[in-house]
């Protein structure tokens, strides 16, 4: 298939969460400025401009989760280079429990990158006893040397390490008995 300019890469993935309810893990993705926490491949993210969580905002994100566009920086031999971006916050909606960001630079190959996280119960109604889904998309530009499948499928992984640490850690917070005082 040829890939024109004007087209795009849309995907999305999803990660089912046992026991949270989307309010509780919308606190912890809300926060624009640590995602390191909870994103196993991301070794550092930290605000660099505007207040977390806010549009206009944005934020440095480092680790090894897609390789960089030149991986050896015209090296030889095995080099270790860490990828990194800048994202932009363009949208926050507690409401509906969704975070759309944009890359505005990196060296991981992307040109375009627009991103929109959501956290949805997993009814999709208000009843949050049967836990809750995350569901990450994104629309970019296509990248050469690279397949969308191969893309969505590093994002499916990701997501599915983020949630599996969310739940685990929201899933011993609600298994902490009260201390009577």
């Amino acid at each position: 298939m040829e890939v024109t300019s004007e087209s795009k890469w849309e995907g999305k993935v999803r990660a089912k969460l046992e026991g949270p309810k989307a309010d509780q893990v919308w606190t912890i993705l809300h926060d624009f400025f640590n995602l390191h926490k909870w994103f196993p491949s991301l070794s550092t993210c930290y605000g660099i401009e505007g207040i977390s969580s806010q549009p206009g905002c944005i934020r440095y994100c480092a680790g090894s989760s897609i390789p960089a566009s030149s991986s050896n920086n015209g090296c030889d031999g095995d080099v270790t280079v860490t990828n990194w971006s800048t994202e932009r916050l363009v949208d926050i909606d507690s409401v509906r429990r969704s975070i759309t960001y944009e890359i505005v630079d990196c060296n991981i190959g992307f040109k375009t990158y627009v991103s929109t996280m959501k956290v949805v119960p997993r009814d999709g109604e208000n009843d949050e006893e049967k836990g809750c889904w995350i569901e990450w998309s994104f629309v970019v530009n296509p990248i050469q040397g690279w397949e969308l499948e191969t893309l969505i499928s590093k994002f499916d992984s990701g997501l599915q390490g983020m949630a599996s640490k969310i739940e685990e850690t929201l899933n011993k917070e609600s298994d902490v008995p009260s201390q009577s005082v």
